[in-house]
């Protein structure tokens, strides 16, 4: 930065410069680390070793793998679930179930979801930011396909977002991270149509 006397401002001695590409190293480590140890058994060695830097540059970042991994979910919850517009509300909860069943189906995400869910029990900061990244968000998207859908007459004046959620979201949520099981062919055709009636109160 040059100031008004043309001499260029330099970086004070000492200041610690951090490169983007370690940052993102370290974060892909992260979840490669969760999905095969666990949180209890993550370490910071084994961070900086799955992602070829010293521990010091984990270390710079984060003063720990709690503060670590609370980034990483904070990141994540940032990105956010985008709302479906498909113009009916069968066809808004057909693409959240999509997209839900994507997510879920992640070979990493199927393995540190449920291994964070255990340690949110434990630790009220990760289950804090558990909830801003998996749930807020998809409470965000239920609101607005539910206050779409009673824009356009298919649902009644006070449906209810979490309960339209709970609808929605948790069967797939039971088969794929509890129950662990394979999603035959027509299974979220199935599962749309049957939320959808639930959602209208079995009519």
């Amino acid at each position: 930065m040059t100031t008004e006397r043309g001499t260029r401002r330099r970086t004070p001695a000492g200041a610690a410069v951090l490169r983007e590409d370690v940052t993102d190293a370290i974060r892909a480590a992260v979840f490669d680390e969760l999905a095969a140890v666990g949180f209890a058994r993550m370490s910071i060695e084994g961070i900086a070793r799955r992602a070829g830097v010293g521990k010091t540059a984990v270390y710079r970042r984060w003063k720990s793998k709690l503060a670590l991994v609370l980034d990483l979910v904070a990141a994540v919850a940032a990105q956010g679930m985008p709302a479906p517009s498909t113009g009916s509300l069968h066809g808004d909860v057909r693409a959240v179930l999509e997209l839900a069943a994507y997510a879920l189906r992640h070979p990493v995400a199927s393995q540190v979801i449920p291994d964070l869910l255990v340690e949110a029990a434990r630790n009220p900061e990760i289950s804090d930011a558990i909830k801003g990244a998996l749930l807020d968000p998809q409470q965000g998207v239920a609101a607005v396909v539910v206050r779409e859908a009673v824009a356009r007459g298919e649902l009644p004046e006070g449906s209810d977002p979490d309960r339209a959620l709970d609808l929605i979201v948790g069967p797939l949520y039971w088969r794929l991270v509890v129950v662990r099981g394979d999603l035959p062919r027509g299974y979220l055709d199935d599962l749309a149509a049957s939320a959808v009636v639930a959602l209208r109160g079995g009519a």
